[in-house]
């Protein structure tokens, strides 16, 4: 009996020490600096100064919003992509999937291209209308630069959820009369929506915590990532920064730890 506890202890040893090594302490070394001062004034200041509670609510509500707008494009498109062969499907589905593969300095880059005084976007607005239409450094250009990184991680995911959607039910609802909205709003989404749960709890912690596209285009944002940065760098003011930290990976926490009780609730009842 001993034996085979050493071997799942041995197993579970490399876990530990990686948890240990960049979870426990580095969480440790944040709480501490953010009280070392004894008084937790840097939480004080987060809920009532402006520059840090608008920062946080700016940044908790571009991600639920990112988080919103990815779901919606990515479930027509993933349903669609299951549902319908066309040639060059694959190549789509790769395009799609890009992204993925890129850091967010350069998406922030692709935005500028995009978007930026030198963009695509402002070269056709001044042939057209005589006037630059420039959006890239603004909460636009953040949401779209988020947007883009978002997509493919919910897509897919309703691919995988959507390819094992019993179709049988659908042809039951339809030989009862269903039309395709009640469909889809009574057995379709039902089903996905431990997946969509899932996708969209981690599109809001990628999006709270995306610091690469935010440090590309976030001149005059405010937003959670560059205030931590701007703190940390720029101030020296490790205990504000420790605890901007901290309260950014609680709410991300929170959002994870709600999405998989819901997820786990929806899969219940779903049978």
């Amino acid at each position: 009996m001993m034996k085979h506890d050493f071997s799942r202890l041995m197993l579970l040893l490399p876990a530990l020490i990686i948890s240990l090594a960049f979870f426990l302490l580095p969480v440790g070394k944040l709480v501490w600096l953010s009280l070392a001062d004894g008084t937790g004034l840097p939480y004080w200041s987060i809920f009532t100064q402006p520059t840090y509670y608008r920062s946080l609510l700016s940044t908790i509500v571009l991600s639920a919003i990112v988080t919103f707008v990815s779901l919606v494009i990515a479930t027509i498109s993933g349903l669609f992509l299951t549902r319908y062969q066309f040639r060059g499907k694959s190549l789509l589905i790769a395009m799609l999937s890009f992204p993925l593969a890129f850091p967010g300095v350069v998406i922030g880059f692709f935005v500028i291209m995009l978007a930026g005084r030198q963009g695509i976007i402002a070269q056709t607005s001044l042939a057209l209308v005589g006037e630059r239409w420039v959006f890239a450094y603004t909460m636009a250009g953040l949401f779209l630069g988020y947007l883009y990184f978002s997509i493919p991680r919910v897509v897919l995911t309703v691919m995988g959820a959507a390819e094992k959607l019993d179709h049988h039910l659908v042809e039951a609802g339809r030989s009862l009369g269903a039309g395709r909205w009640q469909i889809l709003r009574d057995i379709t989404l039902p089903a996905l929506t431990p997946g969509l749960i899932s996708s969209g709890s981690i599109c809001f912690a990628t999006s709270m915590g995306a610091f690469g596209t935010a440090f590309s285009l976030a001149t005059d944002i405010n937003v959670l990532p560059m205030t931590i940065y701007t703190e940390f760098t720029l101030n020296a003011n490790f205990a504000m920064a420790a605890a901007l930290s901290l309260i950014l990976g609680a709410v991300t926490w929170l959002c994870l730890a709600l999405a998989r009780m819901k997820g786990a609730t929806s899969l219940n009842m779903g049978g």
